[in-house]
């Protein structure tokens, strides 16, 4: 192997071992874990860490965009090895709320590096992406008739946004059991119903949330 390759390829894999580690205890113990901690569970020198992520806010942007691709993988996954929608979609629900929940406490913990995801390329290409995944298994489940009608993937992405964020002041706050019985009612409230009493809203659309 070229030896320039070999040192890019062990740099790109220090990097997804850091995230990585970043990720797994920033989701057991906040994200005021030291980075001393992250350099030493991922087996890297405190420099090597530095040198890939020079400060916190910079492994934060880097952990939340992963949490980002899990959450893909998770509907990606769903979708192909689910027999219909719905399955699929109540599968994505309960499989992504923990990768969700992070990055709405990262985003309530980090507000100016938050501020700065929303306009990052790769934040709005995959926010695009789940979307347009989370589109096509609503409007799968409503031809069903499984899903009401008045309800779209836009408003999906709302609810658990809603549900999943971290609530100051709230003692204690949502386990992640606790959430996962929010989401489950919220599941029962998109399912189609022969009587069901329209909305008082229009529903919110892909664009709106763009």
């Amino acid at each position: 192997m070229n030896p320039d390759r070999k040192l890019r390829a062990d740099a790109q894999l220090n990097r997804e071992q850091i995230i990585a580690v970043a990720h797994a205890l920033i989701a057991e113990h906040g994200a005021d874990v030291p980075m001393e901690e992250v350099a030493r569970r991922a087996g890297v020198s405190i420099g090597t860490l530095y040198r890939r992520f020079p400060n916190r806010h910079e492994l934060i942007r880097g952990v939340a965009l992963n949490s980002f691709h899990q959450v893909i993988a998770i509907a990606r996954t769903a979708e192909d090895e689910e027999p219909d929608a719905w399955t699929a979609l109540t599968r994505f629900v309960r499989e992504a709320g923990g990768d969700l929940r992070l990055a709405a406490g990262l985003a309530m913990r980090f507000a100016g590096t938050w501020a700065a995801l929303r306009d990052d390329p790769e934040n709005l290409r995959l926010r695009a992406l789940l979307l347009k995944i989370l589109d096509r298994l609503v409007r799968r489940a409503q031809a069903d008739g499984k899903v009401r009608n008045d309800v779209s993937a836009a408003d999906l992405s709302m609810m658990m946004a809603l549900l999943l964020r971290p609530m100051p002041g709230l003692q204690p706050d949502l386990t992640p059991a606790g959430a996962g019985r929010y989401l489950a009612l919220m599941l029962e409230g998109l399912r189609a119903r022969p009587a069901t009493d329209p909305l008082p809203a229009p529903e919110i659309t892909l664009a709106d949330l763009r």
